[in-house]
């Protein structure tokens, strides 16, 4: 905890983001940090609660409230407070790899479930975290953490996305020769590909790769496994080659809108677009026709953080009008607090993307798109009842010059590796892997992550990464200690 009787003398005060103005300039992070007073004073106010909520329920079950990795929040508020910060920076590293992905783009689950969020004032958790990694970068703290032994084990890694990224880097702690094999030019995932540089900017994962490779981490890129791509690795040469395989591949296979006009040029899936967005800022080249928003009225389909992630893009790119429309009913402005505390509470929020200038419709539906020359030009829509059933005389149009498909995604991608390897999957299309051993149907190979559990956060893929590599370690040496 912090200060016996913080939370009680100490206000709520959290980052604040550089005007509108200002920041729709460029794609560099435009979070303003606190002072480190204002942040010892925030660490404060973590108070002796009897169960910290914040801390996660330690499953890896879908729907467990608080931290997914179990962060021990209260531990590294009370250090900061008394600015033990290297101390902090140990305490939070033990549980979470990269806390500086966290600390930017989770939507902090520990924040909904403080005791202090009861009244709508919870730690600032998120703020903190970001702060001690950053601090702790900025002193030349984080270091390699190279293995004493080696075991003479070696382990192939299929994705380097958070999970994956995650699970090399603890299996080469562990003292085995890991080796990461990535189709795309650089690791990151959907943490370089998909999230905008507003919200993260890239050199973050750079120099956690750079550490990564001290630690003796081989990365393969342009190396994607299976299929009959430039480059492809055969999975069956991987499983004579390594000791034990990850699949942590993700969940890649959008969910399209099959409707009259889907033909129509002018409408792309959302992470198109936003991959193009940031190879450009990379300096990377663009693959295909360029998808842009200058001088167009823009339509988001979907009402999440990739719709969200386009809008933000959007804008920046010099969009005429932005809309973004959503299936789903407006969620209540407040949550109420005796039915949902301490889990994750469905209400009104509004992302830094989307205060930028989007207008937002709810319990919408797209019935066509309706073009001139191949090119769409304007969806027909109408509003939904509770049952998301068409609403009589309801019935209006938007104009659309792109149109962007962010409505999550479905399942891993099945061609190619998956259906190479035989593995089986789930009902929901799924690698199926044992939640205690993270095994699959094929021996010594094993998944996690979003190729595992569905589309879901950055955190959870971290979680799934660590444990998915006690899993292994475990295989290879009939023990781990490995923390979890």
């Amino acid at each position: 905890m912090g200060k016996v009787t913080g939370f009680l003398e100490i206000e709520r005060h959290d980052r604040v983001y550089a005007p509108v103005t200002d920041r729709v300039k460029n794609y560099n992070e435009f979070v303003v940090p606190l002072s480190e007073k204002d942040l010892r004073d925030q660490a404060a106010r973590c108070m002796n609660c009897g169960i910290p909520y914040c801390h996660g329920t330690g499953s890896a079950q879908p729907g467990a409230t608080g931290c997914p990795v179990n962060n021990q929040i209260p531990d590294w508020n009370d250090l900061v407070y008394n600015g033990y910060w290297q101390e902090a920076a140990r305490t939070l590293h033990s549980t979470n790899n990269f806390p500086e992905f966290t600390g930017r783009i989770c939507p902090a689950p520990c924040e909904a479930s403080c005791t202090l969020n009861i009244d709508d004032n919870p730690v600032t958790i998120k703020t903190i975290e970001c702060a001690i990694v950053d601090t702790a970068f900025d002193n030349g703290w984080v270091t390699p953490e190279i293995a004493a032994v080696k075991t003479g084990q070696s382990v192939a890694v299929v994705g380097a996305g958070p999970a994956g990224l995650a699970c090399a880097q603890q299996l080469a702690r562990a003292g085995h020769d890991v080796h990461v094999y990535e189709k795309f030019a650089k690791a990151g995932g959907l943490l370089r590909y998909g999230i905008p540089d507003f919200k993260m900017e890239k050199t973050l994962i750079d120099r956690r790769v750079a550490q990564m490779e001290a630690e003796g981490v081989t990365f393969h890129y342009g190396a994607p496994v299976g299929g009959s791509a430039p480059g492809a690795v055969d999975p069956a040469e991987l499983l004579k080659q390594y000791d034990a395989v990850a699949l942590t591949g993700g969940a890649e296979a959008p969910r399209d809108l099959p409707i009259p006009g889907r033909e129509l040029g002018g409408i792309h899936f959302a992470m198109d677009f936003l991959t193009q967005q940031n190879r450009r800022v990379s300096g990377e080249a663009v693959n295909g026709t360029d998808i842009l928003a200058a001088g167009k009225n823009v339509v988001v389909i979907g009402g999440g953080d990739t719709g969200s992630d386009c809008i933000g893009t959007s804008i920046r790119q010099g969009a005429k009008s932005v809309t973004q429309i959503e299936i789903m009913p407006a969620p209540p402005e407040r949550e109420n607090k005796a039915l949902t505390w301490p889990n994750w509470p469905m209400k009104m929020r509004t992302s830094s993307s989307q205060a930028e200038g989007a207008a937002r419709e709810f319990a919408v539906m797209t019935q066509s798109f309706e073009g001139e020359g191949g090119v769409v030009k304007k969806l027909n829509c109408v509003r939904v009842d509770a049952k998301f059933q068409p609403i009589p005389g309801t019935e209006f149009t938007l104009e659309a010059d792109l149109v962007l498909l962010a409505m999550g995604f479905v399942s891993p991608v099945k061609e190619g590796l998956l259906t190479q390897l035989g593995v089986a999957l789930d009902p929901r299309g799924n690698v199926a892997a044992d939640l205690s051993h993270f095994t699959t149907s094929v021996d010594k190979v094993f998944a996690a992550g979003d190729m595992r559990r569905g589309q879901s956060l950055v955190v959870w893929a971290i979680r799934e990464g660590r444990l998915c590599a006690q899993a292994i370690d475990r295989f290879l040496m009939g023990a781990t200690t490995l923390p979890r």
